[in-house]
């Protein structure tokens, strides 16, 4: 694709066809072969071969051909074939086709006339097209609306080109005149699209004249009175309040596509609560009518921008963006919630936390397949509203305490995690949950939500029937002891070939035990992994939760279970007067304590206690039969002081953010207020009153002139050539979204015209070429602004002059970005692409050594600023941030100081993309050493 065409056609040159073979099918007869010649000869020279005796065989034969197809390929040859030499004067042969060109103009076919009007749109030669100009206008009163409406293209092509106002004087007048009489929309819609870009007086004069018609107009046409009223509103913004009304009549149009363009425009003219509560009252009409997930998302885009600026009126239609959650789609539920959380006010929270307590009764069905996903989304959700309004909180955490036995683990580890939150933030409810807890809680299947869930009962069992009654839970949940009898030890150790516990089902030994009762029993081992129906053992108790998980070899959870039991134990000692009940207690956790360490000494599981949990169960074990003052101020006390601490440090993270968000604010205490009710109306309706209100306000402070910081702008300015280069090109570097874009200035510092003048890029890395620009001829010392949308990272210009490297700074596209531990593990999981950077700093300090990783790397820390505090040697943090290309990046820093006072340690980055990892591994590479 080195040359400018509308075309572009996969070619495969494994098999190019030769000259001699084309030429053969264009001189036959057959048309088949003719039309598989040409497209043959249209590929070839497409990629860049050269079959110079072609034309005059495709006069001879071709042209006269009155084939359809045969004549539509002839036009894509003649398009793509050059039409001038070297100095760019039209080649002779070419008057040959002028002919031709005449003849299809006035041919009775309206095919024929329309794809010959079609091609003139894409034809630049002044002496090809001057001699066509009365056929063309000709066709402008053609009975066809086909040929009508590509003649008016074509009138509008030419009369574009350098010369074309003299070719076409009274173009304007003609298509005006047109206007007037045209029936056909399509038609229309070109004339008046003509008139917008050649002629802005006139269409900006018929669009006025006709006004009360707009309405009826179709869709085509109103699209391009929108495109008219944004150009002429850029331009002179005084006029702006007539085009509004035409938008606001626009907004009830039965088209989708103009309703949503009339809300953009509407948003890009005006600043005033009436234009934008019309345009957000679209979108959210346009949210629950429109089907297309695509189309969704896009629409929450929209209302995500006006959320950011006029946060004030989303908030009265937050009601309206909650049922977009009536989607299926996982993507569009997560953007909903993400609004709406911010637009979450005291009055209107109630009405929210309703609603999303509906929809996680409704993920109960089971009908879709990403429930569990959904619910984990809604609790989270929930769990923020409850945070930020505590009076809430009662309404929905019973609900939510239902979940903590969810198949989805993710989803009952959020319940668990939001209870443990509000019980300490919510004294009232204390009593409740616990009394709640302790009923669910044989329903939790999942180890970790197990973990949380006993750790809550210790910590918040504080009256003696709640801690006689969290003991007691925990020892049904752990069934009869021993977990195992002797008998089955010795088979486990003679038969080690066969595992003893297959996937979630009940192992017995099949052997008989003789109860104390003088009854015989089987003794079972239940394992679990996805759960077996629970299975009774010694014909009363049903096998608990715990017992399954502990048999299937978690010995955290043991450690924890004996945690939990110490801390009733000795909490009991303050409650309970009677030290004999005290004993009891204390000697039955003791009794579970020694039973979980012999499971785990024992060869009935496959993997043996982890030496962590031994420590912990053992130190468990002395605790109780030696108690202290200070140990039981430790379990009782500091635990629950360093839980509050930590919530207190999110906390005061949530209220950096939030200041910092605060700081970004337009509104100052000594700003303008502006009693519009003392401004002059001029017969002004109520929206163009408000409109002209916010642009004086506007005037006032500034806002229409403030721009983006021009020191920043001329640091991204990358010189590409020396000084004494025939040509000088240097190029600006924006990152958008999706795209990086160069704006390249040339200039010819030669006293010769530059013709072919190309500039090649090419790519590094894992990043795309999106355009290959075209050649240029630049006139004796002129300039040229060259615009390229690329995926890039290198540029080379190959005839001229070797181009200087453009390196894209990693910086201008991440940014801090915020994501919950829980979350961060999962990323962090599931990416596959890690860089491994070593430490290599002459910075002593780890503190310090952070702090300048942060700074150097633009990212959000998420460890908590008080487990960075102290002085043991060891570090380790997590920091996180966002692209704008949307990707994820994450570092790991874990650093340990060195007997000679050096650091030492890695930094572990891992993104879903190798760009993003690689950079940010090669930056602080660069950064990390520190100093001046």
């Amino acid at each position: 694709m080195e040359k400018s065409c509308s075309l572009l056609v996969h070619f495969d040159k494994g098999t190019p066809a030769l000259a001699n073979e084309i030429k053969e099918a264009l001189e036959g007869n057959d048309v088949s072969a003719k039309i598989d010649a040409m497209k043959n000869a249209i590929m070839l020279l497409l990629n860049g071969e050269t079959l110079p005796h072609l034309f005059i065989t495709i006069v001879r034969y071709v042209l006269p051909s009155e084939d359809h197809t045969v004549q539509k390929l002839l036009l894509l040859y003649l398009e793509i074939i050059d039409k001038t030499d070297g100095k760019g004067r039209v080649l002779p042969e070419m008057i040959l086709i002028c002919q031709n060109l005449r003849n299809n103009l006035q041919h009775p076919n309206e095919y024929i006339r329309g794809v010959t009007l079609r091609f003139l749109c894409r034809l630049n030669e002044v002496e090809i097209i001057e001699p066509l100009i009365p056929s063309i206008m000709s066709n402008l009163e053609h009975r066809n609306p086909y040929v009508r409406r590509t003649g008016i293209l074509a009138v509008m092509s030419i009369y574009k080109l350098p010369q074309g106002e003299q070719l076409l004087v009274d173009a304007p007048e003609t298509i005006e005149r047109f206007l007037l009489t045209e029936q056909d929309p399509s038609a229309k819609r070109n004339a008046f699209l003509m008139l917008f870009n050649c002629a802005q007086d006139r269409a900006i004069n018929y669009l006025l004249t006709n006004v009360d018609r707009v309405p009826d107009w179709g869709e085509l046409m109103q699209m391009v009175v929108l495109e008219l009223i944004r150009k002429v509103c850029r331009t002179n913004k005084g006029e702006k309040g007539k085009y509004i009304k035409i938008i606001i009549s626009l907004l009830n149009a039965p088209s989708a596509a103009v309703v949503y363009e009339c809300a953009g425009t509407l948003v890009s003219l005006s600043s005033a609560p009436t234009a934008i509560r019309a345009a957000a009252s679209t979108y959210c009409q346009l949210l629950l009518s429109q089907s297309d997930n695509n189309v969704k998302l896009i629409l929450l885009d929209r209302l995500n921008e006006l959320k950011s600026s006029h946060k004030d009126i989303m908030v009265d239609m937050i009601m309206d963006v909650l049922r977009a959650l009536s989607s299926p789609n996982l993507d569009i539920q997560r953007k909903t919630l993400d609004i709406v959380l911010e637009l979450i006010t005291p009055r209107n929270v109630n009405e929210v936390v309703l609603t999303l307590k509906k929809e996680v009764m409704k993920t109960q069905s089971g009908e879709l397949e990403k429930n569990g996903e959904y619910r984990q989304i809604l609790i989270q959700a929930i769990h923020s509203c409850a945070i930020k309004f505590p009076e809430v909180a009662s309404t929905v955490v019973h609900l939510l305490m239902d979940f903590l036995g969810d198949n989805n683990v993710a989803s009952a580890m959020d319940v668990v995690v939001f209870v443990r939150e509000i019980i300490e933030t919510n004294p009232k409810l204390r009593v409740s949950i616990v009394t709640r807890l302790l009923d669910t809680f044989y329903q939790i299947r999942a180890a970790r939500v197990c973990s949380c869930s006993l750790w809550i009962i210790g910590e918040y069992c504080l009256s003696l029937s709640e801690v006689e009654s969290g003991i007691s839970t925990i020892k049904q949940c752990l069934g009869d002891l021993p977990f195992f009898s002797v008998s089955e030890e010795e088979e486990a150790a003679d038969s080690t070939k066969k595992p003893l516990l297959t996937n979630s089902t009940t192992i017995s030994s099949r052997r008989p035990v003789i109860l104390a009762d003088g009854t015989y029993a089987t003794q079972s081992a239940a394992s679990e992994t996805a759960f077996s129906p629970l299975t009774v053992v010694h014909g009363s108790l049903a096998t608990g939760n715990l017992r399954s998980l502990l048999l299937a070899g978690d010995f955290f959870l043991g450690a924890v279970v004996a945690c939990t039991l110490t801390k009733l134990v000795l909490r009991l000692e303050e409650v309970q007067p009677s030290k004999i009940e005290v004993n009891k207690a204390s000697t039955s956790a003791l009794l579970i304590m020694v039973s979980i360490l012999q499971l785990g000494q024992s060869s009935v599981l496959p993997h043996p206690i982890d030496n962590d949990s031994y420590d912990r169960i053992a130190l468990c074990i002395r605790l109780l039969c030696n108690p202290g003052d200070a140990v039981r101020n430790i379990w009782l006390k500091s635990c629950h002081e360093s839980f509050v601490q930590m919530l207190l440090d999110k906390q005061l993270r949530e209220t950096e953010e939030l200041k910092a968000k605060a700081q970004i604010s337009h509104l100052q205490p000594d700003d303008l207020i502006d009693f519009y009710h003392l401004k002059s109306r001029k017969g002004m309706s109520q929206l163009e009153l408000e409109d002209e209100v916010q642009d004086d306000l506007k005037r006032a402070t500034g806002e229409f002139v403030k721009d983006a910081d021009d020191a920043n702008k001329l640091n991204r300015i990358v010189q590409l050539t020396g000084f004494s280069d025939p040509v000088y090109a240097e190029a600006y570097v924006t990152v958008h979204q999706y795209d990086i874009v160069l704006d390249v200035t040339v200039i010819n510092r030669t006293k010769q015209t530059l013709q072919n003048l190309c500039l090649e890029l090419a790519t590094m890395g894992d990043l795309k070429l999106v355009e290959r620009p075209q050649n240029y001829t630049l006139g004796p010392e002129s300039s040229k602004q060259i615009k390229a949308n690329i995926k890039t990272s290198n540029v080379h210009e190959r005839t001229v002059v070797v181009l200087n490297d453009i390196h894209i700074d990693i910086m201008d596209y991440i940014s801090p970005a915020v994501c919950g531990d829980a979350a961060f593990k999962t990323m962090w999981a599931e990416f596959e692409w890690e860089n491994k950077v070593a430490v290599n700093t002459i910075i002593m300090d780890e503190k310090e050594f952070i702090d300048h990783i942060i700074k150097s790397t633009n990212m959000k820390c998420l460890t908590a600023l008080s487990a960075l505090e102290g002085d043991c040697g060891f570090l380790a943090a997590n920091l996180y941030a966002k692209s704008v290309f949307g990707e994820d990046a994450l570092v790991n820093v874990s650093i340990e100081k060195q007997a000679d006072g050096k650091l030492n340690g890695y930094i572990r980055i891992r993104s879903k993309t190798q760009g993003i990892a690689l950079s940010l591994g090669d930056k602080i590479t660069l950064k990390q050493k520190g100093g001046s």
